[in-house]
């Protein structure tokens, strides 16, 4: 196996659309997972706290061992993470399809005249000027 056409073959993969695309999403989604984890953690836990009495919803917990307890509290916060996130890639990929849509919708531009068509048209246009002059 040659090194260089190692080299050159990863090049052309790395320099594909579909691999940039793929890692601009992971980099977007990684930063948005953590704006939304920081609205839950930040807005939505504390204001849950405040309507239980002040108890900590991540501190909920069953005891079923001096040292082991389920931590449920925990998992109610990950899984409004999760409601959360995919309801904004849900938005995300609407509005992206509607956008798409809009593209697909519009009309295509007409397409130039043929060489045909074009001879056509002045022969049509001669024909037109010659009969204007004959009936004059």
């Amino acid at each position: 196996m040659k090194v260089k056409g190692f080299f050159a073959e990863f090049k052309e993969f790395l320099s594909r659309g579909s691999v940039l695309d793929m890692a601009i999403g992971i980099i977007i989604g990684t930063a948005f997972t953590k704006i939304v984890t920081s609205l839950v953690n930040d807005i939505l836990m504390p204001f849950i706290t405040a309507i239980s009495s002040g108890v900590d919803v991540t501190q909920w917990a069953f005891q079923i061992a001096p040292d082991v307890s389920i931590n449920y509290g925990i998992f109610i916060q990950s899984v409004i993470d999760f409601i959360l996130i995919g309801l904004f890639v849900f938005i995300m990929v609407k509005v992206i399809n509607s956008l798409h849509r809009k593209k697909e919708e519009a009309p295509p531009a007409p397409a130039a005249p043929s060489k045909e068509e074009l001879l056509l048209t002045e022969i049509r246009d001669l024909l037109k000027k010659q009969a204007e002059a004959t009936d004059k």
